[in-house]
């Protein structure tokens, strides 16, 4: 129960620039190997550019209600599911955890709102050389929006995601750090992206999601 063991001793509370949650050591080795030992297709050698989305479908990062299928590129995402989970022994227990009514139930105590009837959806992330995210807001089917981070190859801190406030304008970078990250609750304007920076192998995340539409992992 590495991850609801970080949320109730390892966790800071930031108001600014709007509320989030900073967490430290929310995994375990074991989660932090499958991260980064997964295969991802390099969207540099396929003559694909990121276009500042995450489904690279030049959405705009509205507010604004959600393509539930993860965009045109879901092909390129790596989402662990009923039919690939056995490759990810650790990470399907993380699932479980964050499936488990302790964890969803302490995690709406701090965000005040109910879990109770929501999917988990769980990616793993390998962000490479060109990947930018243009400031935005998650769409309001994803009551928690969660980054973990894995840095196995000493990667510069500054590859955190930058947090906005209303008016676009930068306030801080939560800091790239291994077995680190962060999570909120989705709103009008909890604006945050990453600006064009130098990754010089690659980026490793894990992107958590409690979201209101059907996943495979249907909290209990």
């Amino acid at each position: 129960m590495e991850f609801l063991n970080s949320i109730k001793k390892r966790i800071e509370f930031y108001n600014s620039p709007f509320a989030h949650w900073e967490i430290n050591k929310p995994l375990t080795t074991n989660q932090i190997n499958e991260i980064c030992e997964t295969q991802i297709i390099n969207l540099a050698e396929m003559n694909i550019k990121y276009d500042g989305t995450r489904a690279i479908d030049g959405g705009e990062g509205k507010f604004r209600q959600g393509i539930t299928s993860g965009g045109k590129a879901i092909k390129f995402r790596n989402f662990i599911t009923k039919d690939n989970c056995d490759n990810y022994p650790n990470l399907n227990l993380l699932i479980q955890e964050l499936r488990s009514k302790e964890t969803h139930n302490f995690i709406s105590e701090l965000i005040k709102k109910k879990l109770s009837n929501t999917f988990v959806r769980v990616e793993i992330i390998c962000d490479r050389q060109g990947f930018w995210l243009k400031p935005h807001c998650d769409i309001k089917e994803k009551l928690i929006s969660c980054l973990l981070f894995a840095n196995p190859f000493d990667e510069s801190e500054n590859l955190g995601t930058d947090l906005y406030d209303k008016n676009l304008k930068k306030i801080k970078t939560v800091p790239y750090k291994d077995n680190y990250g962060y999570f909120f609750s989705s709103g009008e304007n909890t604006w945050h992206g990453m600006e064009k920076k130098e990754i010089k192998k690659e980026r490793r995340c894990l992107q958590i999601n409690y979201v209101t539409f059907e996943t495979d992992w249907k909290v209990f």
